[in-house]
């Protein structure tokens, strides 16, 4: 949530930002801000609003060589142009943009600075003042700087500049992502690498309560004691053509249409030479050591877990929980005794997933991400990684980061199925190929999918998925992916639990998405179905080829039982998809939303 970029060096530093906080909108985007700094001082540009909002307020005759700027998803005040950021300090000497929240902010107003008046309602503004009133009380900047952030408790990305220092910007970082980007006589701020991508592809990542000191020529990295700390850069591998819509309308149909591909990279890197599957030995001999497995996730990453946990009991036999990690971390279950901890996280720096880390770390429990970005927070601080090779996913919905989730949790189970001995009587390989293929001819199928979607959700303010079985997990996802673009209230059930209250709320019209691809209970969801229609609801069945009726709106292609996740939901991306277009909503950038969740 919230995206920071920053840049010192010899060109004027205002488009690079503006491009910057493009590429990070999708973080964040209720207002957004720049500040760029000259020899005559730090001149502020900010706007309620998109960056295309912002672009309209920006003096393009002001020259400068440095500059920060901010993309907003609001924690504390609502979006407005004095709540946005950057924010200055009270003698305008100092500037600031933050990521995070700071959670003991009144306590520091009340005890600190109870003679600043304050302009702004936000937990920032409380930083840039504590800094300048120490270093109105004789320090030095950096030792104000320093001394600030030992006070600050919660998560926190900063860039702060001193209009009476143009040539340095100073970054800390404590739970937020942050990164500094190097250049030929210019380096980079910025809260992931695609944002600044177009200048620099070497990064150095920063870990908690490091404080960096940033120049056109130099990064100097210290701890919060003030010791020089030494770290290679790494290169971001991004290409730039990733992260644009090219000739698509939106990032998420993009994304939709990228889901075959995705399932063939993954195949391709998790094969050996041979083409067999496989994955880390330290990860299979993990898995076959637990006794349980706990998947800890958030959002669509949750629902990939429920998913997950048929595949790795199914194949594996190993017992597995799925939990919301912003629950998980204050209502800890009693656990097994040799337990083993997945996450999933798209982006990796999901802060309710972290907080969960550091607990099972401080147990001494084992722990495996599985994510899209690597170097990510949760990708080094767990003892294993798995990637999802989806490409950088812009859309807040997620869609192929999903599908690559579920595609990775199956081989985690298929290669830990094998490596304890038990039969797995199809290839999962060969599978997964006939799901890409599946895949192509459900993403060709947009106009019925369109179609589907004016005929049952243009003008409803409510609808309903229902499934059994592995369908009931994916009807979660379905109704996430309507209710979080579109606006509809939409709401996922097991299809035997409408009878236990949920059919009261059925209405003359009310839609009623039933998937039908599991042979073993296709009668039992189609009773459920008439169920429905009989209290008026509209049916909307989307069954798997072999199991199709007559009454049936769409046949999907048929694969295997345990995989039809990865090809039903995307009836549902598509229909949401279409749904959010036919009511005017923004598909991309919906309200109230980040795509990256970085505050508990």
């Amino acid at each position: 949530m919230c995206g920071i970029v920053g840049y010192i060096g010899n060109n004027d530093p205002k488009e690079i930002l503006l491009k910057g906080l493009e590429k990070l909108e999708y973080r964040g985007y209720d207002s957004a801000g720049i500040a760029v700094m000259n020899e005559k001082g730090v001149h502020v540009f900010k706007e309620k609003g998109r960056i295309a909002d912002l672009r309209n307020v920006v003096d393009n005759d002001v020259m400068a060589n440095a500059g920060i700027g901010h993309t907003r998803w609001a924690t504390h005040g609502p979006p407005s142009k004095v709540n946005a950021h950057p924010h200055q300090s009270s003698t305008s000497r100092l500037t600031l943009v933050h990521n995070g929240v700071i959670e003991n902010y009144d306590l520091l107003k009340r005890e600190y600075l109870q003679n600043v008046e304050l302009k702004s309602e936000t937990d920032t503004e409380i930083i840039v003042q504590l800094i300048d009133l120490f270093v109105n009380e004789g320090l030095s900047l950096e030792e104000a700087f320093r001394k600030t952030l030992t006070l600050l408790h919660g998560s926190y990305a900063l860039a702060l500049i001193d209009e009476q220092n143009e040539d340095t910007i100073f970054v800390a970082k404590n739970k937020s992502p942050l990164l500094v980007g190097l250049g030929d006589s210019f380096n980079v701020v910025a809260s992931d690498a695609m944002a600044m991508i177009q200048v620099t592809n070497q990064y150095v990542e920063l870990m908690d309560k490091e404080m960096v000191i940033v120049t056109k020529d130099e990064v100097t990295i210290k701890n919060l004691e003030g010791e020089v700390i030494s770290r290679a850069p790494y290169t971001a591998e991004l290409d730039a053509s990733d992260i644009e819509k090219g000739t698509y309308p939106h990032y998420m149909l993009k994304e939709i249409d990228e889901q075959p591909l995705v399932m063939r990279k993954i195949i391709q890197n998790y094969q050996d030479g041979e083409g067999a599957l496989e994955i880390d030995s330290d990860i299979v001999a993990a898995m076959k050591e637990a006794d349980r497995i706990y998947i800890v996730a958030a959002g669509t990453s949750y629902h990939a877990g429920l998913v997950g946990k048929q595949f790795i009991e199914k194949l594996a036999k190993i017992p597995v929980e799925v939990h919301i990690s912003s629950e998980f971390g204050y209502n800890m279950p009693l656990l097994s005794e040799k337990p083993l901890f997945i996450f999933i996280s798209q982006s990796g720096e999901t802060a309710d997933s972290r907080q969960v880390l550091v607990q099972v770390k401080e147990m001494g429990y084992k722990a495996l991400t599985i994510t899209n970005v690597p170097g990510s927070t949760l990708s080094r601080e767990a003892d294993y990684t798995l990637l999802l090779h989806a490409g950088p996913e812009i859309a807040v919905a997620s869609t192929k980061a999903y599908t690559a989730q579920l595609a990775v949790l199956a081989i985690l189970a298929e290669v830990t199925a094998r490596g304890i001995g038990h039969d797995v009587d199809f290839d999962l390989v060969q599978e997964l190929g006939i799901v890409a293929t599946a895949m192509e001819a459900l993403c060709d199928d947009k106009e019925e999918f369109e179609s589907i979607a004016r005929e049952y959700l243009t003008v409803t303010r409510n609808a309903f998925f229902i499934g059994r079985g592995i369908d009931f997990y994916v009807g979660l996802e379905g109704a996430l992916k309507l209710k979080e673009i579109s606006y509809i209230q939409a709401e996922g059930f097991a299809g035997g639990e409408l009878k236990h209250g949920t059919i009261a709320l059925i209405e003359e019209g009310t839609p009623v998405i039933a998937l039908a691809t599991q042979e073993f209970v296709n009668l039992s969801i189609r009773g459920n179905v008439k169920e429905v229609v009989a209290r008026g609801a509209n049916p909307c069945i989307i069954s798997m080829n072999g199991l199709e009726t007559d009454e049936d709106r769409f046949v999907i292609p048929e694969v295997h039982s345990l995989l039809t996740p990865l090809i039903s939901v995307i009836p549902m991306q598509l229909i949401s998809y279409y749904a959010a277009l036919h009511r005017d909503c923004d598909v991309d950038k919906p309200r109230n939303l980040a795509k990256s969740v970085t505050v508990e």
